[in-house]
């Protein structure tokens, strides 16, 4: 699993998820991505998963980029524990994804196989996306 080797701190607070994302809101590495249409929390698992349905389809004819990387540390409490007691020990990484955020590219496939490819790493993530293709002006 992702997870970071060292942090600043060891638990951090929720944070906002509004507005559009800051950078990688263009396809950079790739010709083809998938763009974030509403902001989430993309687990570590959820990344791993979306990481090996698409290294399974591509094989060895094409590469893969990963744009998300999971470094915010999510707490939980343990199941009925009574309130108080302060913060619960870290559960899960997470990345912060906002809206316009790419999150994975791929190369070396035709439209058609990297549409579909993309729609079945789609189907692994917790929020709406876009395919998007990489813009001729860059």
């Amino acid at each position: 699993m992702l997870m970071p080797k060292k942090t600043k701190f060891r638990k951090v607070q929720r944070g906002t998820m509004k507005g559009r994302s800051k950078g990688a809101r263009a396809v950079a590495f790739g010709e083809f991505g998938l763009q974030a249409v509403e902001p989430g929390w993309l687990t570590a698992q959820q990344i791993e998963s979306v990481r090996l349905t698409m290294a399974r389809k591509l094989k060895k004819i094409g590469k893969m980029f990963l744009r998300v990387f999971p470094d915010k540390p999510i707490t939980k409490k343990p199941a009925e524990t009574r309130m108080g007691k302060g913060k619960g020990p870290v559960d899960k990484w997470v990345s912060v994804v906002k809206r316009d955020r790419v999150i994975c590219e791929v190369s070396g496939l035709g439209e058609v196989e990297a549409r579909d490819l993309l729609r079945q790493a789609a189907y692994k993530l917790p929020m709406k996306t876009r395919f998007v293709k990489k813009s001729e002006d860059e």
